[in-house]
């Protein structure tokens, strides 16, 4: 019987993903407010509570387990990592592939309000 352990990325530091996050976006010429701007219509995390998560070194399981999640958040569709993101099982890592995919909409030059599904 082999034993489930839970993926690397739920107890990942948000901060140390994020810098990458902003690398990406910035690279491809968006900016730091637009990706947080993201990371708030995913999370409904304002920037004081944002900059708390990224100060504290909140893992994932703990990011998005206080996180309201918009619901809007369900029309995120694609594949990120190989992986359609709609056919994801697991709940938690579901919110992290969202996350991703927005993310790599902002760097593909997607506008943001096509991003944030409005």
């Amino acid at each position: 019987m082999s034993e489930t352990r839970p993926h690397r990325i739920f107890t990942t530091s948000f901060a140390t993903v994020y810098p990458l996050y902003l690398t990406k976006v910035e690279r491809k010429g968006r900016t730091k407010a637009e990706l947080d701007t993201v990371i708030h219509w995913l999370t409904g995390y304002d920037d004081d509570a944002l900059a708390r998560h990224l100060d504290a070194g909140t893992n994932f399981t703990h990011f998005f387990a206080e996180a309201h999640l918009n619901p809007g958040a369900a029309k995120i569709t694609g594949i990120v990592c190989g992986v359609r993101v709609e056919a994801l099982e697991d709940p938690l890592m579901q919110q992290i592939r969202w996350l991703d995919k927005l993310v790599d909409e902002l760097a593909k030059g997607r506008p943001l309000e096509k991003v944030l599904r409005t």
